[in-house]
């Protein structure tokens, strides 16, 4: 399988241990994402020209757009960045075309909601209390620490008039070509 390439790395008591990367695909995640995706990718209440089931098959399959799309959002890089030969030659644009389709869809609503449930199941969450802490604000010393913004300094505002030029405006208001 392409998608998956474990790390063996050994323990203290050199156990040989696999460790797989946070944007990895196992098995037993696929089985359970497998089944949340959707079957058709058309939009309800929108008049198609052509009848379902024509066009192209799919080249790449379900897996691999998924585990593509898993390296772009875990890693943070921007989607022209994927590494094609990382994910059997797939281009960005097919993933990306394919992560909007899933997310109309629903399929990634869908997919954090199952895994929530899981969670709920397995550890419990307290769905009656839940609080958020966080504060934002202007930090009060960093225009004195770092000092003003280097790219203002083509700003015009920020320019000075000088005493002995006269402000600039055209010589002639309008030209009379017809004459």
């Amino acid at each position: 399988m392409p998608y998956i390439t474990p790390n063996v790395i050994t323990g203290g008591n050199n156990k040989a241990q696999v460790r797989l990367k946070t944007w990895e695909i196992t098995d037993e995640f696929w089985d359970k994402v497998e089944q949340h995706i959707p079957d058709s990718l058309r939009l309800p209440g929108k008049e198609y020209r052509r009848k379902t089931g024509g066009g192209k098959k799919p080249h790449y399959s379900n897996r691999l757009y998924f585990s593509a799309i898993v390296y772009v959002l875990r890693t943070g890089i921007i989607w022209n960045a994927l590494p094609r030969l990382q994910f059997e030659n797939i281009t960005s644009q097919a993933v990306h075309k394919k992560f909007m389709q899933w997310s109309r869809t629903g399929f990634f609503q869908r997919l954090w909601r199952a895994g929530l449930m899981e969670y709920d199941a397995m550890e419990g969450i307290a769905w009656e209390w839940q609080s958020i802490d966080g504060s934002m604000s202007k930090a009060p010393l960093a225009r004195e620490s770092v000092g003003t913004n280097p790219t203002d300094r083509g700003k015009k505002w920020k320019q000075k008039t000088h005493s002995r030029r006269r402000t600039w405006r055209p010589v002639v208001n309008r030209r009379d070509r017809r004459k």
